[in-house]
């Protein structure tokens, strides 16, 4: 197996326990654990079977901050249908589930998923599922 042919700066070490010290994400803080790990010299296949990474991952992780430094170990943004929830649509969210149901011509005590996303609906144009509803109350508390 062939070795690793990448020139760490002489920073490197610090650099990814500062990272390790300031992210609140987790999945960086394992990426940054293992490129730590390799940078002081572990092989990648240890490391990997260690920190029950794929080794491929491993390697991209590695190969990432030594070419672009702490940012390489962030997630890129991906394509794709962007989401229905926005911040303002949460926000109107909340502010419904705060209101007084009678005023919205509901007949129970409390609201469900399904009649908050009829009104949200009614009142916003964006249709979402129950789900979608409960995914979004879900996250707010």
């Amino acid at each position: 197996m062939r070795t690793l042919q990448l020139h760490f700066p002489d920073d490197a070490l610090p650099t990814l326990d500062t990272v390790l010290k300031q992210t609140k994400e987790a999945r960086v803080f394992r990426r940054a654990q293992a490129v730590r790990e390799a940078v002081k010299g572990q092989r990648l296949h240890t490391v990997s079977d260690t920190l029950e990474f794929t080794y491929s991952a491993l390697r991209k992780w590695v190969y990432r901050f030594a070419n672009q430094g702490p940012q390489g170990l962030l997630d890129r943004s991906r394509s794709g249908r962007p989401p229905k929830v926005t911040c303002e649509l949460e926000r109107h969210l909340n502010r419904l589930v705060d209101q007084d149901l009678l005023q919205q011509g509901v007949l129970h005590s409390q609201w469900n998923c399904r009649e908050l996303a009829t009104v949200l609906a009614q009142q916003t144009g964006v249709h979402l599922s129950r789900e979608s509803v409960r995914c979004a109350l879900k996250k707010t508390t």
